[in-house]
């Protein structure tokens, strides 16, 4: 559980510099940014395992690029459940997937969090 409390703070900082960095994504405030973070890590673990299974044929045939798509729908998604973020559109949704990802990934080599820690 404080494993899944310290990456959801990680993924919240990431939001709020993926929000500053790309044109067309807002959030209101830190907050909404932790209960974005929250939303994502939560879709990502339980939705997108069955939507990649779903859809393997079609990302057999785009070479795995319909998997950009996949990211494109959850990001979308969390801006429907989330009341204080907005994606304006899907082209702000990729860059702000891509963001976060590579946010996340250099604050959790700067933090050093622990893998083997469960």
């Amino acid at each position: 559980m404080i494993r899944f409390i310290g990456k959801t703070l990680i993924t919240a900082v990431a939001v709020l510099v993926a929000a500053y960095v790309v044109t067309g994504v807002h959030v209101r405030d830190s907050m909404t940014a932790v209960l974005i973070a929250a939303v994502l890590g939560l879709l990502n673990s339980f939705v997108k395992p069955i939507l990649v299974i779903i859809t393997i044929p079609i990302t057999i045939f785009t070479l795995g690029l319909f998997l950009l798509v996949i990211n494109i729908i959850i990001v979308k998604w969390v801006s429907e459940i989330v009341p204080g973020f907005s994606v304006d559109g899907w082209v702000a949704a990729l860059l702000f997937s891509f963001v976060v990802s590579i946010a996340t990934y250099l604050l959790e080599s700067i933090i050093g969090t622990d893998k083997n820690n469960s």
